[in-house]
């Protein structure tokens, strides 16, 4: 059964194009319903049941899974399914019918104009090669939004200092120029050539941002990066880099961008997933921090 799993992931992998971290959670999720299944089903995929999924959702509301996590885990299930049936090993696709479980969806957490301002000076702070790069970070985390996988995807080639852009995407869907802010692109230019150089284990390394090592900076050292600051700050630990994210693009709307140019930054396909930051920005605007903004 491993094997049309990995041909599963295969599939989304090439043709779909979805990113690392998708294709992890969709493997984990698939491996946690094949051991879910045992050896009661270890004649093969071709005779799964609905009421095997039935069962499975079941454990994993026993096991009291956030919401959020039960309806991922299930919708893995169900696009395994698919696949199954588009490629011929089912001849009924036992997921068709199934309703996806409902999750309550909270509006993002945003950073008023003040934190973010504190928060893009503190690396200033400790004028390291290591703050210099911080810098260079949470100020391309902020003009860009980017998610963080596309930020640890970047090459120093990637930026476009004469025209002052960015080009970022992992996904072919997802791939995009974006325009830099002045700070930022002031704050990416003195890392290249002061800081990054003195982080550097070999003249070869083609990584915008590298870890202490001189390696590419990992998702983890750059969630590492931004907590460090965060809590020198005192906003909480539930600040992350998704929350600069979110703010780059309640920010930019609050303060005239259009939906078409945030969807753009945010390299978001469809202007349905920028519309949450639609209701955010009218709700800023009303709050006293943005009166006469």
């Amino acid at each position: 059964m491993d094997d049309r799993i990995e041909q599963f992931l295969s599939h989304l992998t090439e043709e779909k194009h979805f990113s690392e971290n998708t294709i992890t959670a969709y493997r984990n999720d698939l491996t946690q319903f094949m051991l879910f299944l045992g050896d009661e089903r270890a004649a093969g995929w071709p005779h799964l049941r609905q009421q095997d999924i039935l069962a499975f959702e079941l454990n994993l509301k026993e096991r009291t899974y956030a919401q959020s996590t039960l309806a991922r885990k299930l919708a893995s299930v169900r696009s395994f399914c698919h696949y199954l049936a588009r490629s011929g090993l089912l001849t009924q696709d036992p997921a068709e019918g199934l309703n996806s479980p409902q999750v309550a969806r909270k509006p993002p957490r945003t950073l008023t104009d003040k934190e973010v301002s504190l928060l893009l000076e503190l690396p200033s702070r400790t004028p390291t090669p290591k703050g210099v790069r911080d810098r260079a970070i949470l100020e391309l985390l902020y003009a860009t939004g980017m998610r963080v996988s596309e930020m640890t995807a970047l090459d120093v080639g990637d930026v476009d200092f004469a025209n002052g852009t960015v080009n970022c995407g992992e996904r072919l869907a997802s791939q995009r120029t974006v325009s830099l802010s002045q700070p930022a692109l002031d704050a990416l230019s003195a890392y290249v050539q002061e800081g990054r150089k003195h982080l550097l284990a070999s003249s070869d390394q083609q990584a915008l941002f590298v870890n202490h090592r001189g390696e590419r900076l990992s998702r983890q050292g750059l969630w590492l990066v931004t907590k460090k600051y965060v809590r020198e700050l005192g906003l909480g630990d539930n600040v992350t880099p998704q929350t600069m994210r979110h703010s780059a693009a309640a920010h930019r709307l609050s303060h005239g961008a259009n939906v078409a140019e945030v969807q753009h930054l945010l390299g978001h396909t469809s202007p349905s997933s920028t519309q949450v930051y639609v209701r955010i920005a009218r709700k800023r605007a009303t709050e006293p921090e943005y009166v006469g903004a």
